[in-house]
């Protein structure tokens, strides 16, 4: 078992304004895999070491299996670390190296043989077993230090950016590694990234965080779909959700989110949290993801009320995809499409938003009407 329970956790460093881990409430379930994901100095890491038992907490209680460890020494929390430095011994082999901390421990002999086989086995690196660090590619000492956490059979594996040293082959074929490493062992394991695109891959869930404060916990596809607000929207997806400022108004019954260049319809399933808050007339920001919208051709020509006139200024070419960035006015937006695309810089062209898709957030607040909305129905 590897549940893990934060209660109010608080981290204050000396001198500093404010807590670089303000008020952590999480349970994380036995084989689960979280994610904590953020930008540089959100807290996601400080988080991880004070689980670790790396850094002091300032205030509230951290369990492991129920158990309260705040003052359990780290080599007691029964946890295995994996850093984005190998930290492998240059003169061990790939066997000693993930052999040793079983010998400090005075594991059996036959034990360690078999929990470093079976883990060698599992990570498909028995062929390594002889050879030095030196001899081994960035993508193998990695896998070694993962077999080094593997043997020691813990309830809980700690991940600080384990990945951030590979090149983006490597790192795509080792994340794709550690899931199938978690769907074997099912050990539960807490993996800190600051990449986004890793975090939507690996985690049954994933804890979004800003300032050292928890904007949103919930599966990949909860927060893609239903962001609580516009850090967590902007955050999340590659390219990022189109956010577009305006307000909404109400004619002939029909509500508008309107600016200066855009009037769009709102559809009607969006109306009824919209009514419960009462949002015209107020400052509102539109959402809507990249693949959401299209480029409107005679063969694709849809809903005209939900079309603008927009410029074409920039095109990425991704493989698959193609991205096109129009601007409407003093807006600039991505539209996702696919590769071979008619379209070129320079050309005036139509853009249909599939508003069935949007998002609506306060523009104060930045938090989402909907969830805002279903929280007063």
């Amino acid at each position: 078992m590897g549940s893990i329970t934060f209660k109010h956790v608080y981290k204050q460093y000396k001198g500093e304004a404010s807590p670089s881990v303000n008020d952590f409430n999480l349970s994380v379930d036995d084989g689960e895999f979280l994610v904590l994901v953020g930008p540089s100095g959100c807290g996601k890491s400080t988080t991880l070491r004070m689980l670790a038992g790396l850094e002091d907490i300032t205030q509230g209680e951290i369990y492991i299996d129920d158990k309260f460890i705040n003052y359990t020494s780290p080599k007691n929390r029964d946890i295995a670390m994996v850093f984005q430095n190998y930290a492998l011994y240059p003169n061990l082999s790939v066997y000693e190296n993930m052999a040793l901390g079983l010998k400090l421990r005075k594991t059996a002999k036959h034990d360690i043989e078999l929990r470093v086989t079976r883990a060698a086995r599992i990570l498909e690196m028995a062929h390594l077993l002889e050879k030095k660090p030196n001899q081994l590619s960035g993508g193998q000492k990695q896998r070694v230090a993962l077999g080094r956490a593997i043997v020691r059979e813990p309830k809980v594996f700690l991940m600080d950016e384990p990945l951030s040293n590979l090149d983006a082959k490597l790192r795509a074929q080792t994340r794709a590694e550690l899931i199938k490493l978690h769907s074997t062992i099912r050990t539960t394991t807490v993996y800190v990234t600051h990449d986004q695109v890793e975090a939507m891959t690996m985690g049954t869930r994933i804890v979004v965080m800003k300032d050292g404060i928890i904007q949103q916990v919930a599966s990949p596809h909860e927060l893609y779909n239903a962001p609580v607000n516009l850090f967590v929207a902007g955050f999340i997806g590659s390219p990022q959700m189109n956010l577009v400022k305006g307000s909404i108004t109400r004619q002939d019954g029909v509500n508008y989110f309107v600016n200066k260049r855009l009037k769009l319809p709102i559809p009607i399933e969006h109306a009824v949290y919209l009514k419960n808050n009462d949002f015209r007339q107020r400052q509102v920001v539109l959402g809507i993801r990249p693949e959401q919208m299209t480029v409107v051709t005679g063969e694709n020509r849809g809903n005209e009320q939900w079309t603008v006139n927009a410029v074409v200024e920039l095109m990425e070419l991704m493989g698959a995809d193609t991205f096109v960035y129009v601007s409407l006015g003093d807006n600039q937006l991505i539209v996702r499409m696919e590769a071979h695309t008619e379209v070129r810089v320079g050309d005036n062209v139509q853009v249909q938003f599939n508003m069935n898709k949007s998002h609506f957030f306060d523009q104060n607040t930045g938090g989402s009407l909907r969830v805002q909305g279903d929280a007063g129905a």
